[in-house]
């Protein structure tokens, strides 16, 4: 009876460990662990094309978690909700942007969640949601399909521009100045010895005027060293000659009598 109980004790202990042999094996190849996942919402503005359930997740480079569910949202229908799974030591914070990303050759799709601003407060949940919200950012090909619906429209207005400048009223107008300017090229050449003896004579008339030009510098430094000296003399005599005459006539209006007996 004993026997047959420790046999069964040892059975029981090896099922068990096989058990948890199992387990551990199942864990480790489907990639599980034992850490703590925190789930998240994503608005997505574009296309999720290639995003499935079970995409990766990963924050600069890093796997951080999977995509949980995917669905269309029903109150805005450009929008598609993305439900992420996102271990809670990923430092999702307020300047956190998830956007989506293809790994190279294999263009495999992935989110792809990055820091966009130093505002690094854990991102909190909003009044009437169930989980907090990572804001988006558009990803390469909807940011190349912009530039090239730019482009695009760039070479659109410049062709038109060059067609409205390649009119017809433009055309003759350009051709009209050709045409000018052939004209005047063309009386230039033939008249280049009238604008050679034109140039000669400016010349020798700035070789005249130097000397001109420097008397009247000598005149003017004589004006300054001579005549202005003494015309401020004559300015201050004759301030003093008006000042006596007001005082005098302020007399005379004063005492009249000073004009038939004189002044005293």
């Amino acid at each position: 009876m004993i026997t047959s109980t420790r046999y069964s004790l040892v059975g029981g202990i090896v099922i068990v460990l096989f058990a948890v042999v199992v387990l551990g094996i199942i864990l480790i190849s489907s990639g599980s662990s034992f850490a703590r996942y925190s789930i998240y919402l994503v608005y997505m503005q574009e296309s999720v094309t290639g995003i499935n359930i079970d995409s990766s997740v990963e924050f600069n480079g890093v796997e951080v978690g999977k995509v949980q569910d995917i669905k269309l949202n029903h109150q805005h229908p450009k929008l598609v909700t993305l439900l992420l799974s996102i271990k809670n030591s990923t430092p999702v914070t307020r300047g956190t942007v998830a956007m989506l990303a293809s790994r190279g050759i294999t263009g495999i799709s992935y989110v792809a969640l990055k820091d966009r601003s130093d505002d690094l407060r854990p991102l909190p949940i909003e009044p009437g949601q169930k989980y907090p919200i990572i804001k988006t950012a558009p990803s390469i090909f909807l940011r190349l399909d912009a530039a090239l619906n730019l482009l695009t429209n760039n070479f659109r207005q410049i062709n038109e521009s060059i067609q409205s400048l390649l009119n017809k009223e433009n055309l003759q107008s350009i051709k009209s100045t050709l045409y000018n300017l052939d004209h005047i090229t063309t009386n230039l050449a033939r008249n280049s010895q009238r604008v050679n003896i034109i140039i000669t004579n400016t010349s020798e008339a700035s070789k005249q005027f130097t000397p001109l030009l420097n008397s009247s510098v000598g005149t003017m430094k004589l004006l300054e060293t001579q005549t202005l000296p003494e015309a401020y003399r004559l300015l201050v005599n004759m301030d003093d000659m008006t000042r006596t005459l007001a005082e005098l006539s302020y007399e005379i209006k004063q005492n009249p009598s000073m004009l038939i007996r004189g002044v005293n």
